[in-house]
């Protein structure tokens, strides 16, 4: 489809690869906030220092319209339950597919979780959604999550039916958490046929960030998608700026 090609490249660039930049957590509550406290300040910093695109909230496009130049826009389109439950697994749309395009996004994300009693229903919506999106021409990102928000560890073989569940129910880009080493995970990247971009994760230095990164692009991925390792960091445009490099040099 012309159009989702053409916002496909909004986000993915011309060597194929992406950085993401992620500012979606205060829709779970997450803290601290440290600089997502102030999205108008980070959001310029981020794009000045290379971000791709940027994944983030209803509320952050209505507030710093004027701000996204340079970058693609990724609308978060599911939420729910917040930091104050912790029931993570009961994830539903909060927003359409067209809310999304008249906000301007590019692309919308939302959860797949897997192995887990919330399952199929977490999948079958995702199935809708991603119809949905192709009715419109907009591409949809599948953050998918082996195990659920509580899973402390996964296996290999969870991340490739995890990713390969992704493309299967027609996602274009699957987001995912990175396992080493490289060599093991480059069947995670075989067995998704569409563009795997691995997520920053919990907080680490920024040099093991760089060295993650640098890891899951020998194995096979098209980027990352990076979030409180940017904007719990003292300063999110250095950090951002050294993964661009490990991404597109």
């Amino acid at each position: 489809m012309t159009s989702k090609q053409i916002r496909l490249n909004r986000i993915l660039k011309q060597d194929g690869k992406t950085v993401i930049a992620a500012m979606d957590h205060g829709i779970g509550g997450i803290t601290p906030m440290a600089h997502l406290e102030f999205p108008r300040t980070l959001l310029p910093q981020l794009i000045k220092n290379g971000a791709d695109a940027i994944i983030t909230t209803p509320g952050i496009v209505r507030l710093s319209p004027d701000l996204f130049a340079g970058a693609g826009l990724i609308l978060r389109i599911d939420g729910g339950p917040s930091s104050l439950t912790g029931d993570w697994g009961k994830m539903e749309i909060i927003r359409t597919v067209e809310d999304a395009l008249r906000l301007g996004a590019d692309a919308v994300i939302m959860m797949g979780i897997t192995g887990t009693p919330d399952e199929a229903h977490s999948l079958a919506v995702m199935g809708q959604i991603a119809a949905r999106c192709d009715d419109w021409g907009i591409p949809l990102v599948a953050e998918m999550l082996p195990g659920g928000f509580t899973a402390k560890d996964v296996t290999i073989e969870q991340l490739i039916i995890s990713a390969r569940l992704g493309a299967e129910l027609g996602a274009d880009i699957v987001k995912m958490r990175y396992k080493g080493p490289a060599e093991s995970y480059q069947a995670v990247a075989s067995a998704c046929y569409v563009p795997l971009v691995v997520l920053g994760g919990s907080r680490q230095s920024p040099d093991e960030l760089v060295q993650e990164v640098m890891q899951s692009q020998i194995a096979g991925a098209c980027g990352v998608a990076v979030g409180r390792n940017l904007w719990q960091s003292d300063d999110p445009g250095q950090i951002l700026s050294r993964i661009v490099k490990a991404v597109h040099s």
